[in-house]
C-alpha cells in the first residue's frame, strides 16, 4: 500500500513540528477551494488524524470537493456546535498565469524582489496560491520572502 505524504512547503516548518498548529497552504488550499472559512479555534480543536485527514483528502474532482467540503462541515459541527462558515469559492486568483496579480506586483515592489511571467508560470498551482496567500494582510511578512527563497524566485 502506498503510503500518502503531506504536502508541506519549507517555510511552513515552524508551525508544522508542533502537531500542526496553524493551517497549512495545502488545506487552506482545499478550502477556498470548497467554500469553507476555517477558523484558528476550530482547527486548533481537531485531532492531529483530523488535521491530517484535512491535508490529504483529495479535490481532484467536483465528487471529491463535495466529500471534503461535508467532511470540513461535520468536523467542524462536531468540535464546536456550529455551522462551517461559508464563502464564495473563488479560483480566480490562481486561473490567470499569462500576467502576475495586482496584489502580488505591490508585494513585490515592497519586498524589492521580482518575478518574470515564465518564473509565475512554471510554478504549481499550489506555489502560486501560497504566494498570493502570503501577500495578504495579517499574513506574517518573514514567510514571504522565505517562499520566494524555496520557490527558487530570490
Amino acid at each position: 500500500m502506498q503510503q500518502l505524504t503531506i504536502e508541506y512547503f519549507h517555510f511552513e516548518q515552524d508551525f508544522m513540528e508542533d502537531n500542526i498548529r496553524c493551517i497549512p497552504m495545502i488545506v487552506r488550499f482545499k478550502l477556498d477551494a470548497c467554500g469553507i472559512k476555517l477558523k484558528l479555534k476550530e482547527w486548533s480543536k481537531m485531532s492531529v488524524e483530523e488535521r491530517e485527514q484535512l491535508a490529504l483528502l483529495p479535490i481532484d474532482s467536483s465528487a471529491d470537493l463535495d466529500v471534503y467540503k461535508n467532511y470540513v462541515q461535520e468536523l467542524i459541527y462536531s468540535h464546536t456546535g456550529e455551522n462551517a462558515t461559508l464563502l464564495p469559492t473563488n479560483d480566480n486568483n490562481n486561473s490567470s498565469i499569462d500576467a502576475l496579480p495586482l496584489v502580488l506586483k505591490e508585494k513585490l515592489e515592497v519586498s524589492k524582489m521580482s518575478i518574470s511571467i515564465l518564473q509565475w508560470k512554471n510554478l504549481s498551482l499550489l506555489q502560486r496560491f501560497a504566494l498570493l496567500k502570503l501577500t495578504r494582510p495579517g499574513h506574517e511578512n518573514k514567510n514571504f520572502p522565505k517562499a520566494m527563497r524555496e520557490f527558487g524566485l530570490a
